[in-house]
């Protein structure tokens, strides 16, 4: 399913939200100026390794945070491909305006950085070993998508849903929408630790879950502190 609007309006401008969308937009048509080995370059020094924490010395806690934080945070902005920063880009647009509403500009920010690093460590979990960059904002916006679940559960959602060969335009309630969604990175994510010995896991499903948990637990804590906005 491609979602395309939600029926919740904003109150205020979606400042932190565009800029979120500009950026990776940004950082991907520079990519698009590299060569492959450029490119290839650029996705290591800027993706996160899961590997690499097991060369970090957690002994000293402020180096390790140092050595492991940044490439977290950078790798929500690198993407591999048109359909995969579109894709994440689209489903930002759609539901992370109404959290940004919700949060203010300065939680947002912080919401989505949160999210997006939690679930690069739950990508991680899944898969000490890989040495394989982790790249994406998918995490951080499955972060938004668990928030707006519990935000605006009986919103609809205008989407296209594929029947056979054709694309069906519908409203969709968000609630079977976004638990559609979970379900199918659940399977997923079952499914590539089982083939995950064979081919390597290319997509992070666990990073989707992971940051769908982070952001449900995460607007769940902020809701005592935002009371009046809910």
């Amino acid at each position: 399913m491609i979602p395309l609007r939600d029926s919740t309006r904003s109150r205020t401008f979606p400042a932190v939200n565009v800029a979120i969308i500009l950026i990776n937009l940004a950082v991907w048509l520079y990519m698009l100026t590299l060569s492959p080995g450029e490119a290839m370059r650029f996705v290591f020094r800027y993706g996160f390794v899961p590997a690499s924490l097991a060369a970090v010395d957690w002994s000293a806690p402020i180096a390790a945070a140092t050595a492991v934080l940044p490439p977290l945070v950078t790798a929500m902005f690198v993407h591999g491909g048109w359909m995969h920063v579109v894709g994440n880009m689209l489903y930002l647009w759609v539901f992370g305006d109404n959290i940004e509403d919700r949060l203010g500009r300065a939680r947002y920010v912080a919401f989505y950085l949160v999210c997006g690093i939690l679930a690069s460590l739950a990508h991680t979990l899944a898969n000490p070993l890989s040495d394989r960059p982790a790249i994406g904002a998918s995490g951080a916006v499955a972060g938004v998508l668990g928030a707006y679940l519990l935000s605006f559960p009986r919103a609809r959602i205008l989407a296209l849903v594929p029947l056979g060969f054709f694309l069906h335009l519908t409203e969709i309630p968000a609630g079977f929408f976004l638990a559609l969604w979970l379900i199918l990175q659940l399977i997923s994510g079952l499914g590539a630790l089982v083939a995950v010995e064979q081919v390597g896991q290319l997509v992070a499903w666990w990073a989707h879950v992971g940051g769908f948990a982070a952001g449900v637990v995460l607007i769940v804590l902020l809701r005592g502190a935002l009371r009046g906005r809910f």
